[in-house]
């Protein structure tokens, strides 16, 4: 099913105003995992069978260093509406900031898919370089 989803995803971003042949893999790997590209932004499409979920981030930057706690609540409050469906979360394996969204796999219908990954390109755009600004005394 997701595959479907990448593979429609794909073919209507070409021609729909996306990045020209930037659209990414068109398939999971043996993972469960697929990587778009939308915009500026990159996102990963990562189905997570054994919890039967689809998580779908980009990386946004690298935890700052310093000022961690002040830099934590920017992202706790942002999360609260300004990210819409989306969050932002800590890959701790990375130590990276990423936005992203979970939804469980069963009865996913392509247009939540379609609006998933906009919606979390849309939030990686927006807020991408205004965080790193913060986190960096700017």
């Amino acid at each position: 099913m997701v595959n479907a989803y990448l593979a429609r995803y794909a073919a209507s971003s070409r021609g729909g105003g996306g990045s020209p042949g930037g659209a990414g893999t068109n398939a999971l790997d043996e993972t469960g995992y697929a990587q778009l590209q939308h915009g500026s932004a990159t996102i990963g499409v990562n189905v997570l069978e054994a919890r039967g979920v689809l998580m779908v981030f980009s990386p946004i930057m690298a935890v700052p260093l310093s000022g961690r706690e002040a830099f934590y609540r920017r992202l706790l409050e942002l999360s609260f509406v300004a990210t819409s469906d989306a969050a932002f979360a800590i890959d701790r394996s990375r130590n990276e900031v990423v936005v992203r969204c979970l939804r469980r796999l069963s009865a996913l219908e392509y247009e939540e898919f379609e609006d998933i990954v906009t919606t979390v390109s849309q939030v990686a755009d927006t807020w991408d370089d205004a965080l790193l600004l913060e986190a960096h005394g700017g």
